[in-house]
């Protein structure tokens, strides 16, 4: 039986992720933030062409079995790196992308099942000034981004796709076999990866990053936070530590959020609901249930959330979210 599968990754800097000294560089128009990438990805060429992400990573295999024996395998795929362009007005400047070798371990295989690992990264040509915590104290050279992804492909046809590690820049989607969004990073951490001091490490050295993983948010979702971001009233944007709620049941609220960066844990009279991660809408029930909240939401890691008036969003698209919100939590 011959099993073969695919998983990809797409890495892109979404609205409101730089920090400190370089972020005016992006409020004034010089760098840019990227739109996020489609649901479903396809062609990575064609997707570079339209400057769609800053770098993928894309992990194809196959797998022989006989008898639920491993008789053969293969791997493919590797980094697409994308470029970065410096604007001034009407002018701008591109810098290509220095791509690393990617790092293709040899599989690991068990009774029934192979599981393949891919890392792939580089860094930007376009010169970064940034401090480090050692001697001399300050580099020229952009830090280093990946993802590490892995493949199992098992005898019974089955394929099981995760992302091991990553930079903790920029933002990374992960899309399954069928090329549809599944997973994604739950925290950016800008200022961490500004502070990066040289490839020890890094894959390329002798450590990976671990990567917080949750589940993608739905296609309405991702449609109304883009409505909140670049719709006509500009949101507010929020920061809380781990721990602080968001918002707590029973509180009075008619505004809704986009979490932006980070993961919050869900309770709803003491019951515990799956966590959320960027890019879920949060607080629509109380809008259209009589302005109370109807959860608490608290930060599991650092977050950073938009707040907007509900009135950007029609009611009718509140109530699917709402109606949605309500099936996940029947399902728990």
């Amino acid at each position: 039986m011959r099993v073969e599968s695919q998983v990809t990754s797409l890495s892109w800097i979404p609205s409101e992720a730089v920090k400190g000294y370089t972020r005016p560089a992006f409020t004034v128009g010089i760098a840019h933030y990227d739109d996020p990438p489609p649901d479903k990805v396809g062609d990575l060429e064609a997707l570079r062409g339209a400057d769609g992400f800053r770098f993928a990573n894309r992990l194809t295999a196959w797998a022989e079995f006989a008898d639920g024996r491993l008789t053969g395998h293969g791997v493919d795929g590797g980094l697409v790196m994308g470029a970065t362009t410096m604007r001034l007005g009407p002018f701008g400047v591109t810098f290509t992308a220095f791509s690393l070798p990617d790092l293709r371990p040899e599989p690991e295989i068990g009774d029934g099942w192979v599981r393949f690992t891919q890392t792939a990264g580089g860094r930007t040509a376009m010169p970064f000034p940034r401090r480090i915590s050692r001697p001399p104290y300050m580099r020229l050279q952009s830090p280093l981004v990946w993802t590490t992804l892995a493949l199992t492909l098992h005898a019974d046809g089955r394929a099981e796709s995760t992302l091991e590690g990553a930079s903790p820049f920029p933002r990374h989607w992960v899309y399954g076999a069928d090329g549809v969004l599944a997973q994604k990073a739950g925290v950016t951490d800008f200022e961490a990866w500004a502070g990066q001091e040289g490839a020890h490490r890094t894959p390329w050295g002798d450590e990976d990053s671990p990567v917080l993983v949750t589940a993608a948010e739905t296609a309405l979702e991702r449609e109304m936070s883009t409505l909140i971001m670049r719709g006509g009233h500009r949101p507010t944007i929020r920061s809380l530590a781990a721990g602080e709620a968001l918002i707590r049941q029973g509180d009075p609220g008619d505004a809704l959020f986009l979490l932006l960066d980070g993961v919050l844990s869900v309770e709803v009279d003491g019951r515990g609901l799956p966590e959320l991660g960027p890019g879920a809408i949060l607080g629509e029930r109380a809008v259209l249930e009589g302005g109370l909240r109807t959860a608490t939401l608290t930060a599991l890691t650092p977050i950073r959330v938009a707040e907007a008036p509900a009135h950007i969003i029609d009611k009718a698209a509140l109530a699917r979210l709402a109606e949605g919100h309500r099936r996940e939590e029947s399902l728990t």
